[in-house]
């Protein structure tokens, strides 16, 4: 019996730790000891949800990106919008996107920078990385990559231009 609460207590300080992995880095709030396992689900925030991964296969490449432009919204509800794009616009830039044959991003490289709000290009690759992964590609053409244009508006939220 001891070796299952044994088990059992490694298994929750792995997953704790996975979780902590993926979270975003903030300072500590208190000198209280770590949560136990069970609370594990309060590391997540709720502007960034974890989102099962993606099992719609794209029949093409411009399938793909419509269904990663709804990846990158579902996965960054407070950073997006879905509404009409607003003209002028505050940025818009430009990633290139390359993906692992799962789906998984592998490099993103920044194509075109805005001349100004310069900080909305990391916000656009911190919801890219979020959005991960965005299904199953290995099917498709190669190279597999995507390029896409995120439309921000003034409140520094974004649309991505394949669901435009």
């Amino acid at each position: 019996m001891r070796f299952t609460e044994t088990s059992r207590t490694i298994a929750g300080a792995l997953g704790l730790a996975a979780l902590a992995a993926c979270a975003p880095s903030r300072p500590p709030t208190s000198s209280a000891p770590a949560a136990p396992a069970a609370a594990a689900p309060a590391v997540v925030s709720p502007a960034a949800p974890v989102l099962p991964p993606s099992t719609t296969r794209a029949r093409n490449w411009d399938d793909y990106k419509i269904q990663a432009g709804r990846r990158l919204v579902a996965a960054n509800p407070d950073g997006t919008y879905t509404g009409l794009v607003p003209e002028p616009l505050l940025a818009i830039p430009v990633l290139e996107i390359d993906l692992n044959g799962d789906g998984s991003v592998r490099r993103v490289t920044v194509k075109r920078k805005p001349r100004q709000a310069l900080d909305t290009v990391q916000l656009a690759i911190d919801a890219v990385h979020r959005g991960a992964p965005y299904g199953e590609v290995s099917h498709l053409p190669q190279p597999w990559q995507f390029s896409e244009v995120f439309l921000f508006r003034d409140d520094r939220r974004f649309k991505p231009r394949a669901l435009d």
